[in-house]
């Protein structure tokens, strides 16, 4: 009989973690749909078209054609003239799931695994998408292969995307590194296959090099749909231990000492100004960015990045 693989908790994700992720799924909206909020993440859900929807809009005067039940009597009564009130139809938003679980997300250096992190914010992401009545699907990409479930309105079919996420995640016990820019590029020419317009698609990556090229894929998935991207973070890739320690790779070995300041403070710059740079050139083409760590709890982040914002 063959020995069963135990996968470590916070190292691997399992089944039963994602399916639990549903109790934190009510703290958070992707995408705004009624109210017009003044946010980086305040999407493009409510449609341009004109109807009678459950979004009111504006009153104009009224044009031959206009349905008289929309006709405000009110402001008819006031001004002399017919008004008509105008609503902005709520069409549906479809979502696409996009999971990286290749060989840079195995890496987690207090609490867990940016994989981990990936999984379960994709399975609080799939359950909220599920009870605004949308249907949801994903893709998830490993550097073993990608797996795509179409969206559906239906719990089963997040549950086969849950699996497809457990099965790639643990496969990265395997020693596989394949290159991410080409990893991506590939990704992104699926999912211009399923997606037609006005789709949410959410990215989790750790987006470890922001080259050009993961940029212009990102770029091509936005113009006719909103993207929203979730950077999966660690401590340790921010801010270097105060110890000394050898670090390296294959090819190269470096001794580092943690200990000096000077260090310490042009490796923070340098995460920063990397991540900064790429955020800047995201908003240009209007996609959000958000950063997750691998330490505090994924349903508290979620509260903070999404939170109302004050008036």
């Amino acid at each position: 009989m063959a020995k069963e693989t135990i996968f470590p908790a916070d190292i691997f994700c399992s089944l039963k973690d994602l399916l639990g992720m549903e109790r934190y799924a009510h703290h958070f909206n992707l995408l705004a749909r009624k109210q017009k909020v003044k946010t980086i993440l305040g999407g493009k859900h409510a449609s341009k078209l004109r109807g009678r929807g459950l979004d009111f809009e504006e009153v104009r005067h009224y044009v031959k054609g206009d349905d008289i039940r929309n006709i405000d009597w009110k402001v008819t009564a006031r001004t002399k003239e017919t008004h008509t009130r105008v609503f902005s139809e709520e069409k549906e938003k479809p979502a696409l799931i996009l999971v990286d679980q290749s060989k840079s997300m195995f890496f987690g250096s207090q609490k867990k695994t940016k994989s981990v992190v990936a999984a379960e914010l994709a399975a609080l992401a799939a359950f909220r998408i599920l009870k605004e009545g949308d249907r949801v699907g994903g893709i998830v990409y490993g550097d073993q292969g990608v797996d795509i479930v179409f969206p559906k309105r239906d719990r089963r079919n997040i549950l086969r995307f849950f699996e497809n996420i457990v099965k790639r995640n643990h496969e990265l016990l395997d020693h596989q590194d394949g290159k991410f820019e080409d990893l991506l590029k590939d990704v992104t020419a699926k999912t211009r296959n399923i997606v037609t317009h006005d789709f949410l698609i959410l990215i989790i990556s750790d987006f470890h090099r922001y080259s050009l090229d993961v940029l212009k894929s990102i770029v091509l998935l936005g113009q006719h749909n909103d993207v929203i991207l979730a950077k999966v973070s660690d401590p340790f890739e921010r801010e270097i231990a105060e110890v000394k320690f050898v670090a390296g790779d294959e090819h190269t070995q470096v001794s580092v000492d943690g200990k000096e300041k000077s260090l310490k403070r042009k490796f923070e710059e340098g995460f920063d100004q990397d991540f900064q740079a790429f955020e800047s050139s995201l908003k240009k083409h209007r996609i959000p960015i958000f950063q997750i760590d691998t330490v505090t709890p994924i349903d508290q982040q979620l509260k903070d990045v999404f939170k109302s914002p004050t008036k």
